[in-house]
């Protein structure tokens, strides 16, 4: 029901996750990224207190494989669970239960993990792992975006997507990318990218409206004076 992606750029230190679901609002319960600490996913039957939990082992000191390895060793319904896991150095990590649903698959990068279940076909994770590698001067963002594009173009689900999310966490406490799309009968994927668009030239402005908003840009909307 779900591919997803967890990355970093070794080049600004951002971390992020792009995801895609038939199911509604996946971003809500499976992606999970923490500035200065890493990514995660947690999806198939998705439990998602297990984001935090691994973030929080990650924080803690744990490799990304130390905390996926601890958490499927210790979480007792972890057959239903797929898991991956990027920090901010070490080797990403994934974990895929035994009962994790269809055709399901994992693939690991220099700085990502893809995973997918209910796909297509196997090699659907991998496609996503190369795409993500082909522009590493891009933003995080866009580099995600491209992964996800490379899973769908690769076969995707076997269903039609309803959902998709992009979170990115740089060097303040809450998400500078944080976009849904929860629920369409169109692409997903597709949306996300223009709602990514939209956001891209303000990101900053709003960073710096939380943080210093004497110096901030105008809102340019009516009513601004």
């Amino acid at each position: 029901m779900t591919l997803s992606i967890a990355a970093r750029c070794s080049r600004t230190g951002q971390v992020g996750v792009a995801i895609a679901s038939s199911s509604p609002a996946v971003a809500s319960r499976c992606a999970h990224v923490r500035a200065g600490v890493g990514a995660v996913c947690t999806q198939n039957v998705t439990d998602p207190r297990l984001g935090p939990w691994l973030l929080d082992l990650i924080a803690a000191g744990s490799t990304a494989s130390d905390a996926v390895r601890h958490t499927a060793d210790t979480e007792p319904l972890i057959a239903w669970r797929q898991l991956t896991a990027v920090g901010r150095q070490e080797s990403p990590a994934a974990f895929s239960g035994e009962l994790a649903l269809g055709t399901h698959a994992q693939a690991v990068g220099a700085d990502c993990v893809a995973a997918g279940n209910m796909l297509l076909h196997p090699g659907v994770p991998q496609a996503m792992v190369d795409a993500f590698a082909v522009r590493p001067e891009l933003p995080l963002a866009e580099r995600l975006l491209d992964a996800l594009t490379a899973g769908l173009t690769a076969g995707g689900e076997e269903g039609p997507l309803h959902s998709a999310g992009l979170l990115v966490a740089d060097a303040v406490p809450w998400p500078v990318v944080d976009l849904r799309v929860d629920w369409t009968e169109g692409e997903p994927v597709a949306e996300l990218g223009l709602l990514w668009r939209l956001w891209e030239p303000q990101q900053d402005a709003y960073v710096q409206r939380a943080l210093a908003p004497e110096a901030a840009p105008s809102y340019g909307v009516p009513g601004d004076l």
